[in-house]
């Protein structure tokens, strides 16, 4: 595939493999109120330290600097980022930086609804769902937790306030929830939802589950030909890696998201922010370069986006991740699907 042709009058900020870097992923929290299957231990992981963590004021001006190199694209993820305490202070503080055009929210709407007035009036322009079952009962074997039902609430203030294209994340488990595939489509037929099937994916605590589990993204969209014809689509706006079939006349659209079987690296336009200060160069990847200790020592703006450029030299080429292997440095399945 030809590299991208980088427009230097928005993209300032390209790898070594000529990839516009456009789009920032920031982890607010690393704490999350579910604790799903494929995704974390019952009893959760070993949390950072308040001190340790990112505040709102240090989020802003890495922002700051990263539009001054060309970042166009933010989306705001965790853990689950709704947990932390008024959250559309951030979102408000980004859409004043000058050059930010778009800022999502990746989320598992538990929260949403109860916050979805205060993120809209702020400036959040989109949000992305993770949802893996329809079935309140499948719900809380998968999440480890109740709440379906506050889970759909946020769906529908999200569409009810504007907030798209709104993407619902369905991680599809072999003998979990794979029979609910053609369920999960058939929703696309009549509200204006995108369903993305996710590949699960291998994380440190899923190894097992994951081997056994996985389908892939043609598996996935076999199932949901048997219900009836999809054609490719364009998908809908924003920074995702996801392959769009839709039914004729379907207000929405399926996806299918698919690291393993048919990796996206080569579209990469994006750097993640963990909620410590860390800038990720690749999901899967452990190379890192830490962004607090220099922003609170007092690096200017200038200093940051300089850092910023000098990170693309080591940005690798694409991940190497096989069936059954494992990723120690992905903690959470919201970390994907832009």
């Amino acid at each position: 595939m030809a590299a991208p042709t980088i427009d230097l009058t928005r993209a300032l900020l390209a790898d070594q493999f000529n990839r516009p870097i456009t789009y920032l992923r920031i982890s607010v929290t690393d704490k999350c109120n579910l604790r799903c299957v494929y995704c974390m231990p019952e009893n959760g992981l070993p949390w950072l330290a308040k001190a340790d963590i990112l505040s709102y004021e240090e989020i802003t001006e890495l922002v700051r600097a990263a539009a001054s190199v060309g970042v166009r694209s933010i989306r705001i993820s965790g853990g689950e980022p709704l947990v932390r305490k008024d959250l559309h202070r951030l979102v408000r503080a980004i859409a004043s930086v000058d050059g930010i055009e778009e800022i999502a929210l990746s989320t598992n709407a538990l929260l949403l609804s109860e916050q979805a007035d205060a993120l809209c009036e702020a400036g959040l322009t989109r949000v992305n769902v993770s949802l893996d079952t329809l079935r309140a009962d499948r719900f809380e074997q998968i999440a480890r937790r109740p709440g379906l039902d506050r889970v759909l609430a946020g769906i529908e203030a999200a569409i009810a306030r504007g907030l798209a294209p709104l993407k619902i994340n369905c991680v599809v488990m072999r003998g979990a929830n794979d029979d609910e595939i053609a369920a999960f489509a058939e929703w696309t037929r009549s509200r204006p939802v995108y369903v993305r099937f996710i590949e699960v994916m291998p994380v440190h605590e899923n190894v097992d589950l994951q081997r056994d589990a996985y389908m892939s993204s043609d598996e996935i969209l076999e199932r949901v030909r048997s219900i009836g014809r999809i054609a490719p689509v364009e998908g809908p706006g924003g920074n995702g890696p996801a392959r769009y079939f839709a039914f004729a006349g379907a207000p929405g659209a399926v996806g299918v998201i698919s690291p393993l079987s048919h990796d996206y690296c080569e579209r990469c336009n994006r750097v993640r922010l963990s909620a410590d200060g860390k800038l990720r160069l690749c999901l899967f990847g452990d190379q890192h370069i830490d962004l607090r200790a220099p922003l609170r020592a007092g690096a200017s703006r200038d200093d940051i986006a300089e850092t910023l450029r000098a990170a693309m030299l080591i940005k690798p080429e694409r991940h190497h991740l096989e069936l059954g292997e494992t990723s120690s440095r992905m903690r959470a399945f919201s970390e994907i699907g832009g």
